[in-house]
């Protein structure tokens, strides 16, 4: 199984659709928020065009962190404003995120199997990982002015 080469398809087919009049990341917000109320909480007073614009940008991210096997500065950005110092993005909500995400693949990919969900699980996971291994960190691992758990920098 080429995982990159299924997903990459998979992604294709997707971001081509329209499923009753949204687009993939249009669908995947509105199923996202609906998960739970507090990520619906999370997302009062965001700009939602601006955030999908984000969003994409991070989804990429996420792809070059399974592709390449290394993070991005920008990445390791993304990581530490989601954590529990800036925006406290809880590391659950990012299971809560991954299954939206394949909900909604089922929904826009015609073609969608079991093996197309896993690879997307596949590829999506090590980003999920890096994002809540962050989540108590001030900076990103690696980074200059690494602050690990209670570090006493943090207090």
């Amino acid at each position: 199984m080429d995982i990159v080469k299924i997903f990459d398809a998979s992604y294709a087919r997707a971001l081509a659709r329209r499923v009753r009049g949204r687009d993939f990341f249009d669908a995947f917000y509105e199923r996202f928020l609906a998960t739970s109320p507090e990520v619906a909480e999370k997302f009062q007073g965001i700009d939602m065009s601006r955030q999908q614009a984000m969003l994409k940008k991070s989804f990429y991210q996420l792809l070059t962190l399974y592709a390449a096997c290394h993070d991005s500065d920008y990445l390791g950005r993304v990581a530490v404003l989601h954590g529990r110092h800036q925006r406290d993005i809880r590391p659950a909500l990012y299971d809560q995120w991954l299954e939206a995400m394949i909900a909604t693949l089922w929904d826009f990919d015609p073609r969608c199997d079991d093996e197309v969900e896993l690879a997307w699980r596949l590829v999506m996971s090590p980003g999920i990982v890096y994002m809540k291994f962050h989540y108590d960190r001030t900076s990103a691992v690696g980074q200059d002015g690494d602050a690990s758990p209670g570090d006493a920098s943090e207090a």
